[in-house]
């Protein structure tokens, strides 16, 4: 996948955001995103299950190498997946 077909989503309103080393709320926190950035979903995976701004969900969005954040926080405009699973 190149890096103009990667789509940026925004992180809802109001939040911090936690970016984790792993697809879920065990793995460490290695930055927090701030308020109102857009980030790229380079691609998605199940983890912990989180429940968020939008909904309760357990996929995970790859946001970068060995970066994780949780879908429920992600504004993407759909329940389930909207980029290719991990590898």
């Amino acid at each position: 996948m190149t890096a103009s077909s990667v789509k940026r989503y925004p992180v809802a309103p109001g939040v911090r955001l936690n970016v984790r080393s792993g697809p879920g709320t065990q793995y460490g926190i290695v930055k927090v995103l701030p308020e109102g950035v857009s980030v790229p979903v380079n691609c998605q995976t199940t983890g912990t299950w989180v429940t968020g701004t939008y909904g309760t969900t357990n996929i995970w969005d790859n946001i970068g190498n060995g970066q994780f954040v949780s879908d429920a926080y992600l504004y993407t405009g759909s329940d389930g997946y909207v980029a290719s699973r991990c590898a």
